[in-house]
């Protein structure tokens, strides 16, 4: 159950603290196709919409999400909802970037005509297939030539070892290997979807390197937020997770690719401690191009499920509306869930009196999934506030 505290507490002011509800983040990089990020509110249009268009998959990932199955489900939306929910989608303020997730999208048989139908209502769209024999090269053509924005594959590690036991699917690593290079040579923009745990936390240096030679535009590092098949897996502790941001942060600034955590917002926090150290320079004495943003679950963030469910995320688990029943705009824009989601001042524990609430926030899926309370201060989180 969602735990709203009785009272709303009023941010002590910080000079850095942005405006609530809003984030300023920065271009992917020079290289990039993708939508560009800038000043934006959350109050009335999310950044990014997930959509699970189904939970088949034949991959059997140790932490996945969906705890997916080799077939669809029958309650799947079908070819004309998932075009309504495109159309809904287009009349947001500032229509947001629409994810392709699942399961693997690519099970579904209607996969092509769906991006077509959204790029043609002038949404960017992207895709996160599951590395497995459906990423042809013609497939991956296609998502090319329709005008996909960005391909994301994951990786977990440096070799088939680490990645393959993980995936739950022998030969999965050189499968991811091979679809990156040929998306590499064919053009489309990709980027690596990494989860982080015990078991590769010390190959960061090592997946950075070896991932810059696919000429990504993004490496996404996810921290486990216990749910799905993952509730019983071993997350980081609060220490080793800022260890995790020291290598990412080093790295970020010499890897030629951008970097950002998933269910990680207190990178940002990490970040801007070392630009303030650093006065924003770079080790070139540029400005470092990582500008972090407030982007959370449910602000910034709203996720439908293959059935037409809507939650803040797809690792909250907390129903705040029913497509298509429900208008996705409205929900967005006018659940209680979502709007004290939104609301920093809602924030309990040390991320109610942290000086970098409104850029971080705590991740609220860890928070959730940890204590039952999605309010409650991020539990992987060692740092002191000085407030």
């Amino acid at each position: 159950m969602l735990k709203l505290p009785d009272e709303k507490r009023p941010s002590p002011a910080s000079k850095l603290n942005g405006s609530n509800g809003k984030a300023h983040e920065s271009v992917t990089n020079s290289r990039s196709k993708m939508w560009v990020r800038t000043r934006r509110s959350f109050t009335l249009s999310p950044m990014l919409v997930f959509y699970e268009m189904t939970q088949a998959c034949d991959l059997v990932c140790q932490h996945c999400r969906a705890c997916a199955q080799r077939k669809p489900a029958p309650e799947e939306l079908g070819t004309a909802e998932a075009k309504l929910l495109v159309d809904q989608l287009t009349e947001f303020p500032e229509p947001p970037l629409l994810v392709l997730t699942g399961g693997d999208p690519l099970k579904r048989a209607d996969i092509f005509e769906l991006i077509e139908y959204a790029l043609t209502r002038g949404l960017q769209v992207s895709i996160t297939p599951s590395a497995t024999p459906l990423v042809t090269t013609s497939a991956i053509k296609r998502l090319r030539d329709a005008g996909i924005a960005r391909m994301a594959i994951s990786i977990d590690g440096i070799d088939a070892t680490t990645h393959d036991s993980v995936r739950g699917v022998a030969g999965s690593f050189q499968r991811s290997i091979e679809i990156l290079e040929d998306a590499r040579q064919l053009g489309l923009e990709t980027q690596i979807n990494t989860v982080l745990t015990p078991n590769n936390l010390l190959q960061i240096d090592a997946m950075a390197d070896l991932f810059a030679e696919f000429e990504i535009a993004l490496w996404s590092v996810f921290f486990l937020v216990p749910v799905g098949r993952g509730d019983h897996l071993v997350r980081l502790t609060a220490q080793q997770c800022e260890q995790a941001f020291e290598r990412l942060w080093h790295q970020s600034l010499s890897q030629p690719y951008m970097i950002k955590t998933t269910e990680a917002p207190h990178y940002r926090r990490y970040v801007i401690q070392h630009q303030l150290e650093r006065r924003g320079e770079g080790e070139d004495g540029k400005p470092h191009p990582f500008v972090p943003g407030g982007v959370n679950d449910g602000k910034g963030v709203m996720f439908v499920s293959h059935a037409g469910l809507v939650y803040p995320s797809g690792f909250l688990p907390i129903v705040c509306g029913s497509f298509p029943l429900q208008h996705l705009v409205k929900v967005y824009q006018e659940s209680p869930v979502f709007r004290s989601l939104r609301d920093s001042s809602r924030l309990e524990g040390k991320c109610g009196r942290c000086e970098f609430r409104n850029i971080c926030g705590g991740s609220r899926a860890r928070a959730y999934a940890v204590t039952g309370n999605a309010f409650a201060q991020e539990p992987d989180c060692c740092y002191e506030p000085t407030e």
